[in-house]
């Protein structure tokens, strides 16, 4: 059966993961508050505008979401002609914003008592696994409802994982940040370093990736090549990963941890964008360790 499917907030990934989705067959309806962005969907074949979300959401069975922070999901999904208004029984939103838990919860407890299904699925990757069909998505919510959402999330992406009621796939994805967070700043001092001490980053790289070693990471090998050459074009801006981290750190705090690498690392991110690195891709941090720290 063909599940007709909505997309709210066509952005950088949004935009990458609605051409996957009509590629392949998926009736789409999308809807952005900026007018520009929704007409970059509406050339593609097999996608049609909304004029508003209510409309939208009349229009598919499954609805997508992808949006900046809290408060946009908030106002999206609970705020006067939003989502949740206009949701009748049966229909499953999906939101693929990293968010926090307690947002996702309103959301869902929202939508049941619309006969409804709100899902968070939390996406691992960026700009390039959007565009080709290889994100990786942890889903909070309904067995049921994932499984009927399964086929696009396959179209989408390469792994699913279930984690649990809704507001699960939020903590994990926020705890996954802090590990990305710390290693992009750890990458960044060991290749200032390099630098300074006049040692052959093209050999340490070499032995990072090859030797065997555990100082590999992924982030390490695709982004260090990129760093060498100057290029930090966002594939994930820093802002949007310093807004990642200060979700984990409120997740830390709510259960009462500390949490003082992650307190350090968001600090570090925080001077980036204090020296303009916001719209950068957060390997930017390494410019801080240029010129005496400053960018």
């Amino acid at each position: 059966m063909i599940i007709s499917a909505g997309f709210i907030g066509i952005g950088a990934m949004g935009l990458p993961m609605t051409t996957m989705l009509a590629r392949n067959g998926v009736p789409m309806t999308v809807w952005d508050a900026n007018p520009e962005q929704s007409a970059k969907a509406g050339q593609l074949d097999g996608v049609r505008l909304a004029e508003n979300i209510a409309e939208l959401v009349g229009a598919a069975e499954v609805i997508f979401t992808c949006l900046p922070s809290d408060q946009v999901v908030e106002s999206v999904y609970l705020g006067d002609g939003g989502i949740v208004g206009a949701l009748t029984p049966g229909r499953i939103t999906v939101d693929c914003s990293t968010v926090s838990s307690k947002i996702t919860q309103r959301v869902a407890d929202a939508a049941k008592k619309q006969d409804s299904q709100h899902m968070d699925a939390s996406m691992l990757g960026s700009i390039p696994q959007a565009e080709s069909g290889e994100i990786g998505f942890v889903v909070g919510g309904d067995p049921a409802a994932l499984q009927k959402i399964q086929p696009l999330l396959d179209i989408l992406g390469r792994f699913t994982k279930h984690a649990g009621p809704a507001g699960s796939a939020n903590r994990i994805k926020m705890i996954h940040q802090t590990l990305v967070a710390a290693n992009a700043v750890a990458v960044a001092e060991a290749i200032a370093l390099c630098e300074a001490s006049d040692t052959d980053l093209d050999c340490f790289y070499d032995v990072v990736c090859n030797a065997g070693g555990f100082a590999y990471s992924r982030y390490f090998e695709k982004r260090v090549p990129r760093m060498r050459d100057g290029d930090f074009s966002p594939l994930f801006m820093l802002d949007l990963m310093t807004k990642d981290s200060k979700l984990a750190q409120d997740l830390a705090r709510d259960v009462g941890m500390s949490a003082p690498l992650l307190d350090q690392v968001i600090a570090r991110f925080q001077e980036g964008q204090a020296n303009g690195l916001g719209a950068e891709d957060f390997s930017a941090v390494a410019r801080l360790y240029q010129s005496g720290g400053k960018a």
